[in-house]
């Protein structure tokens, strides 16, 4: 296992839609572990395969306390179930430092496959409905900041390249 580079807003890679995998094998295993590896090592609850510049729709989360219950969802489906919103604070580790209060649907159902190519499905609320729902908004080229105003979209961008000319 390896760890991956995290792609950090503005990037333009961020902004590109993933692709469908179309075959589980021994590479996509491997990407799922080194992204779990790079989630835990950022210590972060949850991680698509586009923040690490691989644009395959593939999601890795933990949202235990002890960070042993990974979950792994591929070609993950989204269907918004009733009309009902709730706000949460959200965090990205792709918009490092910044924590903001985005509206999503509070109840949803998901479909996708598992690391070994099985289908499930989740009707998650809470923490995890709020989660899937950002991680698969990546796999969709889309980042939180895009639910804020364009004030606050932009002070963030500016703040964070600030930051990137300073690390160099």
């Amino acid at each position: 296992m390896s760890l991956l580079t995290i792609l950090e807003f503005p990037d333009p890679r961020l902004r590109t839609t993933a692709k469908a995998v179309d075959d589980i094998n021994d590479g996509i295993r491997s990407l799922v572990d080194d992204m779990l590896e790079t989630m835990y090592h950022a210590q972060g609850i949850g991680l698509a395969a586009t923040q690490v510049n691989v644009h395959q729709r593939v999601i890795v989360m933990d949202l235990s306390e002890a960070g042993d219950q990974p979950m792994v969802l591929i070609n993950p489906q989204i269907e918004v179930l009733g009309d009902e919103t709730c706000p949460h604070q959200e965090g990205c580790l792709s918009v490092p430092g910044f924590y903001e209060t985005v509206q999503r649907p509070e109840h949803i159902r998901v479909t996708a496959l598992d690391r070994d190519g099985n289908a499930f499905e989740l009707l998650p609320d809470g923490l995890l409905a709020v989660c899937i729902q950002h991680e698969i908004d990546h796999l969709d080229g889309k980042l939180f900041v895009d639910y804020l105003s364009p004030v606050k979209r932009q002070r963030i961008r500016t703040k964070l390249e600030k930051l990137s000319r300073h690390a160099d």
